[in-house]
């Protein structure tokens, strides 16, 4: 008997589980185990902004659901906050080829931040945030997946201490401040940016890109505008790792890492702490 066709959806997630097993689907398996991100009988909300990463997790967390000893349930959700006609009809048939059953619900945020003259991608990142942790509330959720990968870690990280005067890393997991029992996990904390676009290219799929109508005025957007400082910090370490590979590598593995005796100043849950504090006992 003939082996049966598989369907362009098929052929996206067989990829992921065999050419792009070692690139994708081992850092994606090793950070759920490693950091707990996903327990029996979790409702996750993952996420779906409509580009490459977030799509990608979402299929990343459709063979976990499948095929991971662990049973949880995963929805789908995607916050429309003011795309255009054109980025909104791309989301949808990316989730129809990719066979993902996305939720769409509307909200007015870009209109909200536009308004604002100070600091609109900080009120529309705030907003967004919030609206997801309502929304996965209301569909009985207990967390909230969104789709950073390893290279956002390491450049949050180099853009805390450039431009921010602290050390501050993302971390894996963390409980919300603001909606009891919510919990946010980045299943793809692991997974290397460049495999994502190799991924992606192998399949010939095609994702909106920066969807924000401020970028271009906004210099600390994260969605990789031109003349972002995230772009910035992304092209400072791709120059420098071509006379150290793995210097992306050191980066993460620092922050899982930090000697706090060599620290002359730490804030731990709000408060702050100095070396002084027990220099001499």
């Amino acid at each position: 008997m003939a082996r049966r066709e598989l369907e362009p959806y098929e052929k996206i997630e067989r990829s992921i589980i065999t050419k792009y097993r070692k690139e994708l689907w081992h850092p994606f398996i090793d950070a759920v185990a490693k950091y707990q991100l996903v327990n029996e009988g979790d409702r996750i909300a993952v996420c779906i902004s409509g580009g490459k990463d977030s799509f990608c997790m979402a299929k990343l967390m459709q063979e976990l659901e499948r095929h991971g000893k662990v049973k949880f349930e995963a929805v789908y959700l995607v916050m429309d906050p003011g795309y255009n006609e054109i980025n909104r009809a791309k989301i949808e048939s990316n989730a129809a080829l990719l066979h993902v059953p996305i939720q769409i619900y509307e909200s007015n945020i870009f209109d909200i931040a536009n308004s604002q003259d100070h600091s609109p991608c900080y009120l529309c990142a705030k907003m967004r945030r919030g609206w997801l942790y309502n929304k996965a509330k209301e569909l009985g959720c207990n967390k909230i997946a969104l789709g950073h990968h390893f290279d956002d870690v390491i450049e949050t990280t180099v853009m805390s201490m450039f431009y921010s005067s602290q050390i501050r890393a993302m971390l894996p997991k963390l409980h919300s401040d603001h909606f009891e029992g919510m919990e946010l996990i980045r299943p793809m904390y692991k997974v290397h940016e460049q495999d994502i676009i190799a991924w992606r290219r192998y399949n010939e799929l095609e994702f909106i890109q920066c969807a924000c109508r401020f970028t271009e005025n906004c210099s600390i957007c994260d969605n990789g505008g031109g003349g972002s400082k995230r772009q910035e910090i992304k092209n400072l370490i791709r120059r420098m790792k071509r006379d150290t590979p793995d210097l992306d590598q050191s980066i993460f593995n620092a922050i899982h890492s930090v000697c706090l005796d060599t620290m002359p100043g730490w804030t731990y849950h709000g408060e702050e702490h100095s070396f002084l504090e027990d220099y001499d006992s």
